[in-house]
């Protein structure tokens, strides 16, 4: 065995496994199956040209090495961004352990009451500091999320305004500037007339239906919006308030005056900055607004003993539901970031965050006063931690970069400094040094005022927050690790058993992969840094983008998107763009297959097209037919078609090129969604079946993890008319040369952990990332073969083969013996597994992806759970209610009650198969009753009074 091949690390089937495998399929080799699954007309004429494979010790060096091209500077630039200080203990036990980094979104909540709490836990603090009703369990970035305040009270305009056509929402001038950039993207397409300045200036016309506040501004002004609000809801115009979240430990909750929304980011609560993110935003809001709030809510439940249980609330909302009615096509949250920002904060507490943020605060006045000392003009009345100073630009950024550090330059004429957690006293002699020799003085000592300016000011803080137990419970790092080790045994993840989820690709993280992402040289980039500093991300980026359009056989590459729905949202938008450069911009309609993911209509949607939508044949391909006729229909305004290939049904279908002919012909792009990418990757590509533009997603295809339901990045990679149109960024040099505005707050989105999907494609190399798309071919194929005597496949290729995702039928159980497919999903969890993905393209379904990390000892243990359990269906009935399907799963506490009741025996729930004996994963709720949970909506910790 090469010891030295991560391919054989990554790839879960021994090379002596695969002939063995093969016979069970029914082919003679693996090229033989490969070849009945492919069309073709669409395989690659030539290998992918990528660098060789690195094993991975030269992987750990290469990386390491590139990281050294990183210069990091202490960064005072603000903006959003600020350093801060991730205790080791969260480090350790979260970001750098499998156990929560590998677990997939809790749409399985009794396997996922951990990841559930530590969510509940993070949307607590947020309804807290903001003052608000209820609030998500995060999304992508503050500039993201402000955009979606924006598009909500937009969708919450009275009959009134919407008959009158009130489309006018005012931004105040001191919002980010990345935060504006990306109010006009999202504006434009939806109809939505921006007008930005003062709001002391702002007239309140009826013509407007909302606000957003910057709360304290981008250079650090604090303003007391409680007047604007009360004349605002006056004039029933709604306010949103993008916030702080540090600040509101020591300002008045913006919830108090009455606002509607308050957004933000949570990356100063222990985040690295990682040269942009991934980091978790907060949205928080009405309970009124429940129903539009964008994203996932965590809310209390109880379980089939009436014990109290977690679990996604309102899941209606999610875009598979709504579709083209959906306003927002948010599927992703940044659930591990979020999780570590909530641990942050129970690891703190009130008290400790009280310490953290008057510590910069004194801070930040001491500094203001030294300089001042030195007659530097201050222009801040009232600040928190960011100091705005009269001075010479120039001169001042030269002397600073002398002492690597870093502040903000408005314009020649002054800067601004912000300071955070980390600063040091050192690090105020250093800025004071830095001001004195721009005048050419002797610096003076740092001031000792002891003094808080907002402690004193009319907005200071009375109200009480994190009064949960939860909060002032776990601050020695030995309760913290125990506490979130707790949680950590509730969860079902990747490191435990196989996740067979379809569409959604769980494979193997590697350690390796995951290492640079503790490396202080990636992750203390600020970013918006200038470009010579960060020379090694700058490295890594390209390279990434490289590989990424020679993979999908495009012309070039933006890794902007940060999750995979706002990839489907840039690529639209690019193809927008682009017919509106050929004065071509009445070209809206945009077809979409039945069988799309629910995104794919709401993204269109969004990017204000039109949805037609086209019909699938019995075969769950499109309908050719159908699709001729709409596309003919729609000739003089079709703007694009939404495929995604191989098909939502698992099959790739052999008329692709053709699909993408009918609609070049008719004047439409092709947007091709990346998520079944892993069955393409060496062996076809979206360039090669005639698409312009794809998003990929970087956390199924290209091994970032899930972390629970985020992070993920979703970059586009374009055809070469589309090239010009890549997305821009208002402080940082990108994207093409007529690029959109902005798709995230970050120049390239999540860029720390791209190096992931870096280094997963420089381990592998041509030849390995060409091997795992043929094993994930293999691995669907096998367990399609040995569960055929049991279960029906719904799709099938045309020559018998699956992709690297089966659909199993599952609807007639209901008929012949009252089963639900949902009981089948629940007992799956009793053999130890996560249950496939359920109902979806097609309802009473499961959609299998084994993917190729899995060996097949472990395919052989899913399909010996898959047939234990269709046998124990096939002695269910219609009328018994106890069988051991709807009672599924079985907790241990169930299984210990001395008065057992049940027809069947304890061995038989919790024992089915033997190899649970020496591996058993113990739920700790029992089925959540989901409908109680939504008329009984709670998404935050239980008040203090509610344990009393």
């Amino acid at each position: 065995m090469n010891t030295e091949s991560f391919a054989l690390r990554h790839i879960g089937p021994r090379p002596e496994d695969i002939s063995e495998m093969c016979k069970v399929i029914g082919v003679e080799s693996l090229d033989q199956l490969i070849y009945e699954t492919i069309p073709d007309d669409i395989n690659l004429e030539n290998k992918l040209d990528l660098p060789p494979a690195l094993s991975e010790y030269e992987f750990a060096n290469h990386i390491n090495a590139l990281s050294q091209k990183n210069q990091v500077f202490r960064s005072f630039i603000g903006m959003g961004y600020h350093e801060s200080v991730l205790p080791a203990v969260i480090q350790r036990n979260i970001l750098e352990n499998p156990g929560w980094y590998t677990a997939y979104t809790p749409y399985q909540a009794e396997i996922a009451q951990g990841r559930l709490e530590a969510l509940l836990n993070f949307q607590t603090v947020v309804s807290d500091l903001t003052g608000m009703e209820i609030a998500n369990a995060s999304l992508l970035d503050e500039s993201t999320a402000a955009s979606e305040a924006m598009a909500l009270l937009h969708a919450v305009r009275d009959r009134q305004q919407k008959k009158d056509n009130v489309i006018k929402f005012f931004v105040d001038e001191n919002v980010l500037p990345q935060t504006l950039a990306l109010l006009e993207t999202r504006s434009e397409p939806l109809k939505i007339t921006l007008v930005v300045g003062d709001p002391d200036d702002f007239d309140f016309s009826n013509d407007f239906f909302g606000a957003l506040l910057q709360y304290p501004g981008k250079y650090g002004q604090i303003r007391n919006f409680e007047a604007f609000t009360k004349t605002a809801i006056e004039k029933n115009i709604k306010v949103a308030v993008a916030a702080d979240i540090l600040s509101l430990v020591k300002l008045e909750a913006p919830g108090d005056w009455g606002v509607d929304v308050v957004v933000g980011t949570t990356q100063r609560l222990g985040i690295p900055l990682g040269y942009g993110g991934p980091h978790a935003a907060y949205f928080a809001t009405k309970e009124e607004y429940k129903r539009s709030l964008p994203g996932r809510i965590i809310g209390v439940t109880k379980d089939m003993d009436d014990q109290r249980s977690l679990r996604m609330a309102l899941q209606t909302r999610e875009q598979h539901i709504k579709r083209d009615r959906a306003t927002s096509n948010i599927c992703t949250a940044q659930v591990l970031l979020a999780v570590m920002a909530g641990m942050y904060a129970v690891y703190h507490g009130p008290k400790g965050l009280k310490f953290i943020a008057d510590k910069i605060h004194k801070n930040t006045v001491k500094l203001a006063d030294t300089l001042e000392g030195l007659n530097f003009q201050q222009k801040n009345d009232l600040y928190f931690d960011t100091i705005h100073i009269k001075a010479n630009a120039e001169k001042i950024k030269t002397l600073a970069e002398e002492r690597r550090i870093n502040f903000n330059y408005p314009d020649a004429n002054s800067v601004t400094i912000s300071l955070n957690e980390t600063t040091s006293d050192e690090d105020l002699e250093m800025i004071v040094e830095i001001f004195a020799d721009a005048q050419d003085k002797t610096p003076n000592e740092v001031s000792t005022l002891d003094k808080d300016l907002i402690a004193d000011h009319k907005l200071g803080r009375q109200t009480e927050f994190m009064t949960h137990e939860v909060f002032n419970s776990f601050h020695s790092e030995t309760a913290l690790m125990r506490y979130m080790k707790k949680l950590e045994r509730k969860d079902l993840a990747l490191n435990h058993s196989m996740i067979s989820l379809g569409s959604c690709t769980m494979k193997l993280n590697a350690a390796s992969e995951m290492l640079p992402l503790s490396n202080p040289q990636w992750g203390n980039i600020h970013p918006f840094v200038p470009q010579e500093q960060a020379k090694g991300y700058r490295e890594m980026l390209q390279n990434l983008e490289e590989h990424l359009s020679e993979i999908t056989g495009f012309a070039a590459t933006s890794l902007q998107p940060n999750s995979g729905a706002q990839g489907e949202y840039a690529g639209l938008m690019v193809i927008r763009a682009y017919h509106q450069s050929n004065n071509e911009g009445h070209r809206d309609i945009c077809l979409v297959p039945s069988s799309a993911h629910g995104t794919n209509p709401a993204s269109a949607v969004m990017a204000g097209m039109k949805v037609v939508v086209v019909k699938a044949n019995e075969n769950g391909n499109i309908d050719l037919d159908d699709l001729k006729l709409k596309a003919e229909k729609h000739h003089a305004n079709l703007a694009a078609l939404m495929v995604t290939y191989p098909s939502t049904h698992g099959v790739f279908e052999s008329a692709i090129r053709e699909i993408t002919k009918i609609t070049h012909d008719n004047g439409g792009q092709v947007y091709m969604d990346g998520a079944n990418m892993n069955a393409q990757v060496g062996l076809t590509s979206p360039g090669r079946i005639g698409a312009d533009v794809c998003h990929l997603n970087l956390h199924k295809t290209f091994a970032i993890p899930h972390g629970g339901g985020g992070p993920g990045v979703g970059p586009i990679c374009v055809a070469e008319q589309l090239v010009p149109f890549l997305p821009t960024n208002p402080l940082i040099e990108v994207g093409g040369e007529k690029g959109i505005s902005a798709i995230s707050g970050a120049p390239f989105g999540s860029a720390l952990v791209c190096l992931i999907s870096y280094g997963y494609i420089r381990m592998l190399g041509e030849v390995g990332l060409t091997a795992s798309t043929k094993t994930a071919i293999l691995n669907t194929n096998y367990v399609k073969a040995k569960l055929s005597k049991h279960y029906k496949t719904l799709y099938s290729g045309e020559r018998g083969r699956a992709a690297h995702e089966m659909i199993i039928d599952c609807r007639h159980f209901s008929k012949n013996y009252g089963i639900e497919v949902k009981d089948v999903a629940k007992r799956l969890i009793d053999y130890g597994f996560h249950a496939p993905t359920v109902s979806f393209p097609v309802a009473g379904t499961l959609m299998i992806e084994p993917t190729e990390s899995e060996n097949k000892e472990e395919l052989d243990r899913f399909c010996d759970a898959m047939i234990s359990i269709r046998q124990e269906v096939e002695n269910c009935t219609k009328e018994d209610e106890q069988n051991l399907l709807t009672n599924a799963p079985h907790t241990l506490s169930m299984l210990t009650v001395e008065d057992w009741k049940f027809p069947y025996s304890r061995k038989e729930a919790a024992f089915p198969l033997d190899y649970l004996n020496d591996n058993k994963f113990w739920p700790s709720t029992r089925r959540v009753d989901e409908a109680y949970g939504d008329r009984n909506l709670m998404c935050s910790c239980a008040p203090i009074e509610d344990y009393i």
